[in-house]
């Protein structure tokens, strides 16, 4: 079994982010990347699931839709357990691109099982893993929140209404992960990162594909207004802050 984990590379979520040219372009300087947090849980329970049953699992590869400056953080997925990666030659500037660049290298990879995050956490844009199952005609799961082998069978479970729901399915699916898919994110130590550098990363060029959606402009949300205390025996006053400021009543 091959499981593909599919990875982004997102500023890191203490950035304090900032646009350039007339608030059009992202501000790129100083910024910190890291692995999009839900891919990362991703990556932390196939190396969970590798370990847990020897045999059962015959390497994991992490994939990017990037540039060359993106190769850090797949060095650092590969430090964290990953076997190998590749990295599609191209900026990732909208979802249609990315699933569709992704999809064309799958097609001739095989993969058993392919997880991607539910959604990044630069754009939230919750598309990509929708968008790839239907380029590759695969069964996809959703806000998949546990992933296991149980004699010798998938086993996946996703938060319902009033409880979970388990699924059983068969090769090849998309899992779409959510929070609580693995406990905590592994960190990479000292052995991982120094095996990292030696572990294969492919570059493949990408295909032609046009982009169906173009960032306009950004612009930050407004400031949040100061905290009012209210006195717990000024149940009027309180009321009326509700209904005619917050606006929640």
């Amino acid at each position: 079994m091959k499981i593909l984990v599919c990875i982004s590379n997102v500023p890191d979520t203490t950035t304090k982010i900032k646009f350039v040219n007339n608030n059009t372009t992202f501000d790129i300087n100083g910024v910190q990347w890291i692995i999009n947090p839900w891919d990362e849980l991703a990556l932390t329970r196939a190396i969970e699931i590798k370990e847990a049953n020897a045999g059962a699992v015959e390497n994991i590869t992490v994939i990017n839709v990037g540039l060359k400056t993106t190769e850090p953080t797949i060095r650092k997925a590969l430090a964290i357990g990953a076997d190998k990666a590749i990295r599609i030659n191209a900026e990732p500037k909208e979802a249609y691109s990315v699933a569709f660049q992704l999809a064309e290298v799958i097609k001739k990879e095989k993969f058993d099982i392919i997880l991607c995050g539910i959604e990044s956490c630069d754009y939230n844009g919750a598309s990509v893993g929708g968008m790839l199952s239907e380029f590759l005609d695969y069964p996809s799961i959703s806000a998949v929140s546990f992933l296991n082998i149980e004699n010798r069978q998938l086993k996946l479970k996703r938060e319902i209404d009033g409880g979970y729901e388990v699924i059983s399915i068969i090769t090849p699916f998309i899992g779409i992960v959510q929070k609580g898919i693995a406990k905590d994110a592994r960190i990479p130590n000292m052995r991982g990162i120094m095996m990292a550098k030696t572990k294969p990363l492919q570059v493949v060029e990408p295909v032609q594909v046009d982009n169906y959606t173009e960032f306009v402009s950004f612009f930050h949300p407004k400031p949040k207004t100061a905290c009012k205390k209210v006195d717990p025996e000024n149940v009027k006053e309180l009321v009326n802050l509700l209904h005619n400021e917050a606006k929640v009543v």
